[in-house]
């Protein structure tokens, strides 16, 4: 099976090797500007997940594996040289590796749970008939994103959407969906795992809500014309099949495994912050709660296989991502800030996070916002993302979603300047750019010099 799956990768490559070529030349002219190998490398790597998008697990694995031989052989890690600093950046980084890999395969079974609970199927009772219909799902998978987990809200989402939607949902719209999950958390410090590490650092909750104005905005800008793009293409079910009642049961196991989710999130990082480094605990409750409820209602265990190639997938991108020398941000400013949003789109977000709160400077409304909603443009670009694609694979595509999902990337931007017109930029003078965050990802980010950008060799 994997020697198939190596082959068809290699006959994808022999097929667009003009366009491969053309990066790898790319790729030579970086090395000539003193771009480090290691980002050369990353790049290549993000080139192959666009360009073979039907391959995207191998294409990750492959660049990992490179990626690690090279900083095991020549420049080494943060932690050290050889294999014994990979063995230190790895304890570094599997506190996070492995919560996102609870999450991602235990958000699949309540994604089938909550199908089978028959909520999406009641819900075209209450949603409008038009495309109106469509933007108030956005809307509620928006508010859902603000006290739940991105990740969820997107399930939930998604699996409402191909319910009233008759299973076809077009990607401009599934694109929407994660931009309103990651939207509805960027203002709120228990939404995103970004804004919580804010929130611990010390930055005001008040500070971050200020991201609202942004995300507000942006919803209806990307909003309105996925709304009616989704219309154009399959229209939202009118009414609800009659006899239709829903199984309250299981109802009840997914909102048991959410409140594991948030209980644990909640008590974690505000009251044991120490302890967050030291073991997947948000993760291991939600899966804690499956195990518990399974006896009430089965699990379908057949979706975890899928939902494990594409988990897989993201953390072989995010480990590429903590490989990476980079040792501080440009001056913080509103370009930086802005900025960010892009890279957050194919870069971790958690350690930008981390390096940002290091560095101290920002108006933490405005970094919330970008770096929160940024990942949305592509559909890798975010654990919400990758969540989503697994449920939706036709959404594997960055041409297709940078095609069809172009509001996206048009709502940033002029989100971003509203806010920027609305509240004007206000850096946090007062912030402490050298206080510990108690997070596995800030503590493996070295410390901050305020400048530019700066690689390590």
């Amino acid at each position: 099976m994997a020697q198939g799956g190596f082959k068809a990768l290699a006959r994808a490559v022999a097929q667009e090797r003009g366009l491969f070529v053309g990066a790898l030349i790319i790729g030579g002219v970086a090395l000539e500007f003193g771009v480090p190998m290691d980002f050369v490398l990353f790049g290549l790597t993000l080139a192959g997940v666009a360009l073979f998008h039907r391959h995207v697990l191998w294409v990750a694995l492959i660049g990992l594996a490179i990626i690690t031989l090279y900083k095991v052989g020549f420049t080494g890690f943060k932690t050290g040289a050889g294999l014994p600093g990979l063995g230190r950046h790895l304890l570094h980084e599997w506190v996070i590796l492995t919560n996102l890999l609870g999450l991602l395969l235990g958000f699949a079974l309540l994604s089938n749970h909550f199908e089978k609970s028959k909520i999406p199927a009641v819900l075209p009772r209450f949603l409008p008939d038009d495309w109106k219909g469509a933007f108030v799902l956005l809307v509620m998978i928006f508010v859902l994103s603000s006290f739940l987990d991105n990740i969820a809200a997107a399930i939930i989402g998604g699996t409402i959407a191909g319910v009233v939607f008759r299973g076809k949902v077009h990607i401009g719209y599934l694109a929407a969906i994660v931009a309103a999950s990651n939207a509805g958390g960027s203002g709120s410090v228990v939404g995103d795992t970004t804004t919580t590490m804010m929130w611990i650092d010390g930055v005001s909750p008040l500070v971050v809500v200020e991201a609202y104005v942004a995300a507000g905005v942006a919803l209806v800008l990307f909003g309105i014309p996925a709304a009616l793009q989704q219309q154009r293409y399959s229209p939202i079910v009118k009414d609800a099949k009659a006899g239709t009642r829903m199984d309250w049961a299981r109802v009840a196991i997914v909102v048991i495994i959410l409140g594991a989710a948030i209980a644990a999130n909640v008590t974690i990082n505000v009251h044991f912050p120490e302890s967050a480094d030291r073991f997947p605990f948000i993760g291991a409750a939600v899966w804690v709660a499956i195990l518990v409820c399974a006896p009430w209602r089965q699990p379908d265990w057949k979706l975890l296989p899928d939902a494990f190639k594409g988990s897989i997938f993201l953390l072989s991108l995010i480990t590429c991502a903590s490989m990476m020398p980079v040792e501080e941000l440009p001056a913080a400013s509103w370009h930086t800030a802005l900025g960010l949003g892009f890279v957050s789109a194919v870069f971790d977000n958690i350690p930008l996070t981390a390096l940002a709160l290091k560095q101290g400077g920002y108006d933490w409304g405005f970094l919330a916002y970008s770096i929160g909603f940024g990942g949305s443009m592509i559909w890798f670009g975010s654990s919400a993302g990758v969540a989503l694609s697994n449920l939706y694979p036709e959404a594997k595509s960055v041409a297709a979603w940078l095609r069809h999902g172009w509001h996206v990337a048009v709502a940033y931007v002029i989100g971003f300047f509203v806010l920027l017109l609305v509240l004007d930029w206000h850096p946090d003078a007062k912030h402490k750019a050298q206080q510990a965050t108690p997070t596995a990802a800030a503590a493996a980010v070295p410390g901050i010099i305020q400048g530019q950008w700066r690689f390590t060799s």
